[in-house]
């Protein structure tokens, strides 16, 4: 394990794509946080906040220094604005995602539409397929650690572990797998977050003592963050890094103040009526310049 090697700064202008979120709504439970009946009792107010997190995020990513791709909203498909899920994307190539629940089976091809335009753009240069039935929820279990050059992808939940060997033929590229044990923590992206400087912020809770130990193995323990219960309750793991910025739901203060020491600044933004469907920050985005920083350095 080399403990050594440090990323370097992330592209001056990283890209992200959302989802506009005029048709978002939580009509259905699929994950333990969907709360429709909440939702229900004032939609007007929820979805009034919603598109007022949604604008607040998007101005955070701008000012993190990000170009942001809005890509429509499609009636019927409420949690099309959490793209982390639409697929996995590194150097150029994405691999879009195959849902496990029939709720969400329809975004597979606004997604991909959205990802094939991305490529008449130049964007992306290639688009990949997983074979029916290989459930794969795209980025939220599958996360690039541009610090230790390889994936952490979680199975368990929604993904199962025979896409492991999809994303690795596709890509070509070490993956590190976690089983995760929590229904609350359904994707790894609800409990697991590497950040721009090595540092992973994580909740132990979501893996059982296998997985607790390959994280251990793999991060030296000066750079593990621990997040507490209220932490992940409030779907702060659920982050976007980018540089020393880190942009993630409503944050408790002592979470702030620790990362704070480690010289990061929290962006923090109301997403409640997101948190309400089970998503925060970093599922509502997806980033799409995501490119091995090694292989960069090489170049």
């Amino acid at each position: 394990m080399d403990q050594m090697i440090r990323p370097q700064a992330p592209t001056p202008h990283p890209r992200f794509m959302v989802v506009d979120p005029a048709h978002f709504d939580v009509s259905y439970v699929i994950n333990p946080w969907m709360d429709p009946d909440q939702w229900a009792r004032d939609r007007e107010t929820w979805q009034a906040r919603a598109r007022a997190g949604a604008t607040d995020l998007h101005a955070a990513l701008r000012e993190a220094g990000a170009a942001v791709e809005i890509v429509p909203a499609s009636p019927g498909l409420p949690d099309l604005v959490f793209p982390a899920n639409a697929g996995i994307v590194l150097d150029r190539r994405v691999l879009p995602a195959r849902f496990a629940h029939k709720e969400r089976q329809g975004e597979e091809a606004p997604y991909r539409a959205a990802f094939e335009g991305f490529a008449r753009r130049g964007l992306l240069d290639e688009v990949g397929q997983l074979p029916d039935g290989c459930f794969q929820e795209g980025a939220g279990d599958c996360i690039w650690d541009d610090r230790r050059d390889f994936f952490w992808t979680a199975y368990g939940q929604r993904s199962i572990k025979a896409s492991l060997d999809q994303i690795a033929g596709f890509f070509g590229r070490t993956l590190v797998a976690l089983e995760l044990v929590n229904p609350r923590f359904y994707h790894l992206d609800t409990c697991f977050c590497p950040l721009s400087g090595g540092e992973v912020l994580y909740y132990p809770g979501a893996f059982d003592a296998r997985g607790l130990a390959t994280i251990r193995e793999h991060v030296a323990a000066d750079d593990l963050i621990e997040a507490s219960d209220e932490d992940a309750a409030a779907f702060c793991v659920n982050a976007v890094s980018i540089d020393r910025t880190l942009i993630m739901a409503a944050a408790p203060a002592r979470l702030k103040a620790r990362l704070a020491e480690r010289g990061y600044a929290v962006r923090d933004v109301d997403l409640v009526p997101f948190i309400l469907s089970g998503g925060g920050a970093y599922c509502m985005t997806l980033r799409l310049d995501r490119a091995r920083v090694r292989a960069l350095l090489a170049a």
